[in-house]
Parts: structure tokens; sequence; C-alpha cells
């Protein structure tokens, strides 16, 4: 699909994977929807892509839709690249006793169940476009990550919803592909959003040394050119793409 005047959400766009993605999709001539609850970021980088923000909270039913809805309005919607999520560090047995459940919850919530809130609503109005000579109307790239895979210790409830994510990329490729949707996942490594702002630059570079190549934190950029490569591949479709640079986690 040729991102060239096709209109694509971005969740989380105001900062990070999802920042790095609107901008590389504005440059390829996407009309941009920032969604996204931080209203300053999210205002910030529409007006920077001259894009729409639209705050949305992934995690509520009526906000996904009503967003969603309120874009559909303007013209067709042809997909989104979910970028929203969260992430804590807590051992099941820590110092203060058993891992809180309220915070392995919030996590499901939002990395799980946020996802699936914006495929299906999402889906539902890609399929309501006309498809290109393909067949195709659209495409969905959701965010899951290397911890899906080589969970570190304190890592948990972060790597059972990046499972979570992963788990349902194909049953839901192979249900979307009679409307000519593809979904897509990629699981970055370690890279440079805000989740690693508040370390250290010394722990920052010990971070980036443990990848192999290129030794060196992702940028959120090259999150969003695989990201337009997913969309512009008629052949990507319910796969999970690790990004890391060749890295696998440690135990700790």
């Amino acid at each position: 699909m040729d991102l060239q005047g096709k209109t694509f959400i971005v969740t989380g766009g105001g900062s990070g994977l999802g920042a790095g993605t609107a901008r590389v999709f504005a440059e390829a001539g996407a009309h941009v929807a920032v969604f996204d609850v931080n209203e300053a970021a999210g205002e910030r980088v529409a007006k920077e892509t001259g894009g729409r923000f639209v705050r949305t909270d992934v995690t509520d039913s009526e906000s996904v839709q009503n967003a969603v809805a309120m874009l559909a309005e303007s013209g067709p919607v042809h997909g989104a690249v979910h970028c929203a999520g969260v992430g804590i560090a807590a051992k099941v047995l820590g110092k203060n006793g058993p891992h809180p459940l309220d915070q392995f919850a919030r996590v499901i919530e939002v990395n799980v169940i946020g996802t699936f809130n914006v495929i299906r609503w999402v889906a539902a109005a890609v399929r309501d476009t006309e498809p290109d000579v393909g067949g195709e109307r659209g495409v969905v790239v959701t965010t899951a990550s290397v911890a899906a895979f080589d969970g570190q210790i304190g890592q948990a409830a972060y790597s059972a919803s990046k499972g979570g994510v992963v788990g349902m990329t194909l049953p839901i490729a192979r249900e979307l592909a009679q409307y000519g949707i593809r979904v897509v996942s990629i699981a970055p490594g370690i890279f440079d959003t805000p989740m690693l702002g508040q370390l250290s630059e010394e722990a920052r570079r010990f971070l980036g040394a443990q990848v192999p190549f290129p030794q060196r934190l992702g940028q959120p950029r090259e999150y969003g050119m695989l990201a337009r490569h997913i969309v512009e591949n008629p052949m990507l479709n319910g796969e999970v793409i690790r990004l890391d640079g060749a890295i696998r986690m440690a135990p700790r």
C-alpha cells in the first residue's frame, strides 16, 4: 500500500516510537492522526507532521470508538500503527513481598487489552473503505517486544503483556484477511524512548553496548521505517518481526 494520501492513526504518537513513526509516515505523504493521552505532546507532534491530534485512552472502548469515528467522518481510514504502551520492573517476590497484582493488571490492561481495543475499532473503520487493485483495504501494525521472547527477571508483567500481543497477531491476521486488512507486529529491542529516558547516560551507553550491531540504542525513526515498509510490502502479514540489532536479552 502506497502511503501517499492515505490516513493512518498512530497511537502513542506524542513521543517515542509513535512520534518517530508519525514523522516517517508524514514524510511519505500520509495523513497522520496522532492518538495519545498526553495532549501537549500529541498536539506538538501533530503540528510538526501536519496531522491531527485526538486525545484517546486506548484502554477505554468509547474513547477509541469515538476517536476513530471522528476521523472517519473526514474520509477513509487506512490503518494504524499502535505504539501506546507501558512497562514496569517488579519481581514476583520482591523485598516488600509478592508482585502487586494491580500493577500486573495495569500492564495487561494497557498493552494487551489496549492493543486489541485499537485493532477492533480500526478494523471496523478500514473494512468500510474501498479496496485497491490488489484487494487491500488497510494495515494494522502493533508493538510487541523482544521481552516476549527473552523476558528478564523483573519483567513478568511486561513480558506477559507483549507475549499477548504476539499471540493475537496471527489469528487476527487470518480473520481480517477476508476484508483485505493485514496485521503485523514489530518486536523492538532496546530503543531510545521515554521508558529509558530516566536512566543516566552511563546506563544508556551500557545498554546500547549490549547490542551486537549497531552497538547503540535503537532510534524511534528506525521503528517508523520498518512500519512504513510493512505497510508498503503486501506480502508481510500475520508475522512478528524483531527489530533488535541481534540482541538476545540476558536473564538480568
